[in-house]
């Protein structure tokens, strides 16, 4: 997919997808990102580098292509233009983002996640994400998580790392501007980085009834990723904070209409 990491834009060429695709999109996609997990845990006993997390998000993309969706990106120079880290803070609808941004985001600078503490538990999948620098918390205590963020993501970024941050206490295909917290923002301000909103639509990983991170793969629905300018944080935050709701909830409209 990416011979060269994307400057700006990216959208998924056509392709023919084969007839197990077609007729059975949510089982293919699962045998092939599964081989995807597998393999990446695997080279984990090697000693796993930014750079192998980054190519098994491209290899995830390419599995996820073949599968019948697409991507398209778009913004990325308000990232890849940056001359340091920063906060990126976007909207949080399924599994696939936290895929999917490695490659998008991590090709260019080294990115960690700020996720919850329990999927470094996870079967198989433990052992990657336990060696991309994650900020975890246990989202049990509101004032102990921002503690974590604060302090860990304030070493993260001094350390080179955007931290990314999904503000959201839980994935839905819309945003809630009530439960849509300020964390990213207050990370932002206390490692005197710029915030820099991205808007996400990958409702084609749908959530799960019984296990929300196996719902059904639906490849009529784009992927999207939008990055929107990055925001200096200013006095308490509050218009920074406006303003990436604001870019969010538009390009969540955009693309909706």
């Amino acid at each position: 997919m990416f011979t060269v990491p994307i400057s700006d834009t990216y959208d998924s060429l056509p392709r023919r997808v084969g007839p197990i695709s077609r007729w059975f999109p949510s089982l293919a996609f699962y045998a092939r990102v599964l081989g995807v997990v597998v393999r990446a845990a695997a080279s984990t006993r090697r000693g796993y580098t930014h750079a192998m997390w980054v190519d098994d998000s491209v290899r995830f993309i390419r599995a996820a292509e073949a599968t019948g969706l697409t991507f398209h990106v778009e913004g990325l120079h308000h990232f890849t233009n940056l001359s340091g880290p920063c906060v990126v803070v976007a909207n949080h609808m399924s599994t696939l983002e936290t895929f999917a941004l490695p490659a998008i985001l991590g090709a260019h600078r080294p990115i960690c996640f700020v996720l919850k503490e329990s999927l470094l538990r996870y079967p198989v999948f433990r052992h990657v994400v336990g060696n991309t620098h994650p900020v975890a918390v246990r989202r049990q205590n509101p004032r102990e998580d921002l503690e974590i963020v604060l302090t860990q993501g304030t070493e993260r970024l001094a350390q080179g790392f955007s931290v990314v941050v999904f503000p959201q206490t839980t994935r839905r295909p819309d945003i809630d501007p009530a439960s849509f917290n300020s964390i990213g923002v207050k990370l932002a301000k206390r490692a005197q980085v710029p915030v820099l909103p991205i808007a996400v639509d990958t409702r084609a990983w749908g959530t799960g009834r019984i296990l929300k991170d196996f719902g059904p793969i639906r490849p009529q629905i784009p992927v999207r990723f939008a990055c929107g300018a990055p925001l200096a944080i200013t006095g308490n935050g509050k218009d920074q904070h406006a303003q990436v709701l604001d870019f969010l909830q538009s390009s969540l409209r955009r693309w909706n209409a």
